[in-house]
């Protein structure tokens, strides 16, 4: 969902409706200053992750915390991973919990080459089967994760219960902030140079795109480069194309 001035205030009707429908991912997008100038009406600026996920919270009526688990620039991506408990959201990792933290870290250090999707399900046992051979303290770690995840849902017995109702399912909040083409542009051209900006908003700029976890290969040459830069510098032919797929109505 892309979130604008007008909507902004829909976000926390949809995140009630859609997280008591038990979906499994709920994604919104602050609106990026990109394309035809004729479809921008108000300032869309004044829209930010910040603003995104105040209203998602207010929608679910309790904090969504993302600080454990970060991709990239926090001023362009987070996402919180929990799970569903009836009505209730209740985060996989509390950013505030030293145990989740190392557990967190232990995972990555002892997981982080294991392919989870898509492997078969005896080879995906063997292959955690060996990891535990190696560290078998990690049995002890998991076990106490459990123990607090558990409790962050309201304990064994309504967990029991939410879960025999069918009413215990996956659920991951994401925002994704895309920057304007104004600022990417000079930033970039900037970075190709290897020169930092002056400004303060084309070095936040330098930043963000320099921490980009949603990169791509550019279709002509190759290159890896963020999306942002993608979609707002190296992509007029497709741009010029979505201007006749998606034709223009001036109110």
């Amino acid at each position: 969902m892309t979130v604008t001035p007008a909507n902004l205030r829909e976000v926390s009707g949809v995140v009630g409706e859609v997280s008591a429908m038990g979906f499994s991912m709920l994604s919104f997008q602050p609106a990026a200053h990109v394309g035809d100038e004729r479809r921008w009406k108000g300032d869309y600026r004044t829209v930010g992750i910040d603003e995104v996920w105040a209203q998602l919270e207010a929608g679910l009526g309790q904090p969504v915390p993302w600080q454990a688990l970060q991709f990239g620039d926090p001023r362009c991506n987070r996402t919180a991973f929990g799970l569903r408990v009836r009505r209730r959201w209740v985060p996989l990792l509390d950013p505030e919990s030293s145990a989740d933290l190392a557990a967190r870290d232990r995972a990555f250090s002892h997981l982080g080459g294991v392919n989870f999707g898509g492997t078969p399900r005896r080879l995906l046992a063997a292959k955690l089967l060996r990891v535990l051979v190696r560290h078998p303290e990690d049995a002890v770690v998991a076990l106490g994760w459990a123990r607090r995840l558990v409790k962050r849902a309201g304990g064994a017995f309504t967990l029991a219960r939410a879960w025999r109702g069918g009413e215990v399912a996956p659920m991951t909040y994401v925002v994704h902030n895309f920057m304007d083409a104004a600022d990417v542009a000079p930033a970039w051209e900037l970075m190709k140079a290897g020169r930092v900006a002056d400004s303060p908003a084309l070095l936040a700029t330098q930043e963000r795109l320099s921490a980009c976890t949603y990169a791509m290969a550019h279709p002509e040459t190759g290159e890896l480069v963020p999306a942002c830069v993608q979609h707002s510098v190296l992509d007029p032919g497709e741009n010029a194309h979505l201007r006749k797929l998606l034709p223009l109505t001036v109110l």
